[in-house]
């Protein structure tokens, strides 16, 4: 099968030309008689909250369906599902609910009718070992202290590949290295660490910063806290949210410069995303939605409407060139859960094909259908 594109971005290379799809597998690129088009790896979002009316936190298998599909019309081929700081109890639910679709998303992969579901390979659990002086949009008397019998619990109720926790709560830096030691990446986020603190978790395994800058430590000129000591470092991915909203363009535009490579671009989607203004649910939260940000009854940030598409456009509307902006939604979010996001030939045909606006046009999941414009 050809695509019918003018070219493939192949690991930040412009390569002229059409890409054949074999067996779900990108067989060539740089065929003859080109289209149009630009087909980029499919991209992969590490924080998704909600999507089209869906809060994930309560959803049915049959609303992740509802979901996935609108997922795939903005180019996304890869997500975790993410989870805020909630009672056990719920957690426990969602985390069920999670392995149920995880288990029909299996089953759809190997039908040969229907779309294609995005890919799941298990969720982000941002919290509940938060800071509770740092808990933004997540409900204070959800925040736990650190639990390693806790944490495994969750661990066996679905697969977990990612989880934001604040190192300086009491046992904090234990959590990091059982977590790391289970096979799940650790996050910093939702917290008041400084530096020093930071940088041990960092030491010990942790790979990522979540949200940069937001409900963090600020940083200063002789306290930068965890975004200083993520930016500063070459081992730590940082997780950005390019909306005009979470951060301003120029706090956005110098974490892509320091970043570079490592600079993964998140949509921290919630229910309202390609929906519209109203009132959408959090959690447990009420969410007041308009154009452009999504916000708690006190002003607090509260995720956002953001589409992965979109984060590319914004990225290149800042001044990333278009290679760039593709690498921060495909091979760095990738890199960060141990897989790789490109369309050198025999990879898994994870793909979006974007027009000269850099909007989806198609979207295909191991060769299948996914979205068509």
């Amino acid at each position: 099968m050809r695509l019918g594109v003018a070219a493939a971005l192949v690991e930040g290379q412009r390569v002229p030309g059409d890409v054949e799809i074999a067996d779900g597998r990108v067989s060539r690129v740089g065929c003859s008689q080109p289209g149009s088009g630009l087909a980029v790896p499919g991209f992969v979002d590490l924080q998704v909250n909600g999507f089209a009316g869906v809060d994930l936190l309560a959803a049915d298998v049959e609303a992740y369906r509802v979901a996935a599909d609108a997922l795939a019309a903005t180019g996304v081929t890869t997500c975790l599902p993410t989870f805020i700081s909630s009672p056990p109890e719920r957690l426990d639910h969602a985390l069920q609910v999670f392995a149920a679709a995880q288990s029909e998303h299996a089953s759809a992969g190997h039908a040969s009718a229907g779309p294609a579901w995005p890919r799941m390979p298990g969720v982000h659990l941002e919290g509940p070992f938060l800071s509770p002086d740092f808990a933004g949009a997540h409900d204070p008397a959800n925040v736990r202290p650190p639990d390693v019998a806790h944490v495994d619990r969750l661990l066996q109720a679905a697969p977990v590949e990612l989880m934001t926790l604040a190192p300086e709560q009491p046992g904090g830096h234990d959590l990091v290295t059982h977590l790391v030691g289970r096979g799940v990446r650790v996050s910093l986020g939702h917290t008041g660490a400084d530096a020093a603190t930071a940088h041990a978790a960092f030491d010990r395994g942790a790979a990522a910063v979540t949200h940069l800058h937001n409900a963090m430590r600020r940083w200063r000129s002789r306290d930068p806290g965890v975004s200083g000591a993520a930016l500063a470092r070459e081992d730590v991915t940082v997780m950005v949210i390019v909306d005009g909203v979470h951060l301003a363009e120029e706090t956005s535009l110098v974490a892509w410069r320091a970043a570079r490579g490592r600079f993964a671009l998140v949509s921290d989607a919630i229910a309202a995303t390609a929906l519209g203004p109203g009132t959408y649910p959090l959690g447990d939260r009420a969410v007041h939605v308009d154009d452009t940000s999504a916000r708690l009854d006190d002003g607090t940030l509260a995720g956002s409407v953001l589409t992965m598409d979109a984060a590319v456009r914004n990225l290149v509307g800042l001044g990333a060139d278009v290679a760039s902006a593709v690498h921060a939604a495909t091979a760095a979010p990738a890199a960060l859960l141990g897989r790789t996001a490109t369309l050198r030939p025999g990879a898994a045909a994870d793909i979006a094909v974007l027009d000269d606006r850099l909007a989806v046009r198609r979207t295909l999941v191991a060769g299948r259908e996914a979205h068509a414009a």
